[in-house]
């Protein structure tokens, strides 16, 4: 069964982001003193003692009507129906707010255990006012330091307590994991939308809307996948503000989570040198990759529209010509299911593993076909050839001697793979080695 689920909310800059932080050992929410920071759910996977739990971040709930608090408290709502048991975070040195009653309010009728958190008591003079607390009417309230890390185990306990034993998550079937990255305002948070079919993530025209990274898990036609949403990437002399450090640092951590990573281009704006560097960290990393063409129904389209764009992006992106190229229109949801037929057959060709025999015999056709050139004094020979692991496939060829490979020979060999066998999307690792006498 699936791991219980830990929303922690409460009004703004009462230090949930920290607290979130903390219950992780990682810094995984953006803490800043800019009031409202957090505005969509961030997702992350949390342990304590052997129990496994999903932990959710959300924006702070107020009164007040201010940009995004109406999104925000939509957020919250949906973060509280999807949570197991929810952290409510109140600040001792604010004492009881009205926003304060209102969560409560929100809390006392979604049923669901509250653990009643009072931040920011980080020296026994604010100790006395936490019973202050007891007037939310949401049991014993935990004095917290979430900048000192007190109370946090107290909160684990309680956490945990509320978990039935067994009740993990299955981890029998495999799960595609993949990001979108891009320019802001590419249409990275509606295409997420889309993909889940329901409000998960708040979509606005404002660039950078998205700061943190939201990781988030479901099912469709009986296969399970995780989307990363990210912050958009900005050129790096651009990136002025602390919290846009931040944002960039985690959706380059987002890519390393991923297995396959979606470039979002926005088709009526163009291709853009800036998207280049947005995919070199992904490619870097040897990940699989779809370049997803957004925004497609804005586009005045003639018979060749889509066969002239495939063209100019394969042209300003000779390094991934084996990433496989989808349109679609994220605010419509026309074409969405091309995407999960690429990431299908993406996810295979990235686990695909290549019989040892079959490997040989492709790699000595190659060398019948066309022997390597000369190339610093001497030529090159492949003796064996053997898949070592997959994600993303690795393949080692032991050779008469590895300095007798010109680049353009290996890239021969890659394409002789790619011709042979399903690696759509997929980047291919080829490593060399020197024969010995026994390998010969």
């Amino acid at each position: 069964m699936s791991k219980k689920v830990v929303a922690i909310v409460g009004s703004p800059n009462v230090g949930k982001s920290t607290i979130f932080n903390r219950l992780l050992g990682d810094r995984r929410a953006i803490v800043d003193d800019e009031r409202g920071l957090t505005r969509d759910r961030l997702y992350a996977n949390g342990s304590w003692l052997g129990k496994d739990f999903v932990l959710i971040d959300t924006g702070g709930i107020e009164l007040e009507d201010k940009p995004f608090q109406e999104q925000i408290r939509i957020q919250t709502n949906i973060a509280i129906d999807e949570a197991d048991i929810i952290v409510f975070v109140t600040d001792v040195r604010l004492g009881v707010s009205k926003d304060d009653e209102l969560v409560a309010r929100i809390l006392k009728k979604s049923k669901k255990p509250v653990i009643l958190a009072v931040n920011k008591v980080d020296d026994k003079t604010f100790l006395q006012n936490i019973y202050e607390f007891y007037s939310l009417g949401l049991g014993d309230p935990i004095a917290v330091s979430g900048v000192h890390g007190v109370g946090i185990g107290e909160i684990l306990e309680k956490i945990i307590s509320n978990i039935e034993t067994g009740k993990e998550e299955d981890s029998d079937e495999e799960t595609i994991t993949f990001s979108l990255v891009g320019r802001p305002n590419v249409g990275k948070s509606s295409l997420t939308n889309a993909i889940l079919n329901q409000e998960r993530v708040i979509v606005s025209d404002t660039a950078g809307t998205t700061r943190d990274s939201i990781d988030t898990n479901f099912v469709r036609d009986g296969k399970k996948y995780c989307v990363i949403d990210t912050a958009g990437l900005k050129k790096r002399g651009k990136i002025y503000e602390a919290i846009d450090k931040y944002s960039a640092i985690r959706a380059l951590k987002a890519i390393e989570r991923s297995e396959i990573v979606l470039l979002t281009i926005d088709g009526n704006a163009g291709i853009v040198e800036q998207d280049k560097h947005v995919i070199e960290y992904a490619v870097s990393l040897n990940k699989a990759i779809i370049i997803v063409v957004n925004k497609w129904d804005l586009i005045d389209k003639e018979t060749n529209t889509m066969a002239s764009f495939t063209k100019e992006i394969r042209k300003e992106y000779k390094f991934l010509e084996y990433a496989p190229v989808v349109y679609l229109s994220a605010l419509t949801k026309k074409r969405i299911q091309t995407l999960f037929e690429a990431l299908d057959m993406v996810h295979v060709a990235y686990h695909t593993r290549i019989k040892t025999s079959l490997l040989n015999q492709v790699m000595e056709e190659a060398q019948i076909m066309n022997q390597a050139p000369d190339f610093n004094g001497g030529r090159l020979k492949i003796y064996y050839a053997n898949q070592v692991s997959s994600a993303p496939p690795h393949i080692v060829l032991v050779v008469n001697n590895t300095d007798y490979m010109h680049f353009s020979y290996e890239r021969y060999l890659e394409n002789r793979l790619r011709e042979t066998f399903n690696f759509n999307g997929t980047p291919i690792k080829i490593s060399l080695k020197n024969h010995s006498k026994k390998e010969k």
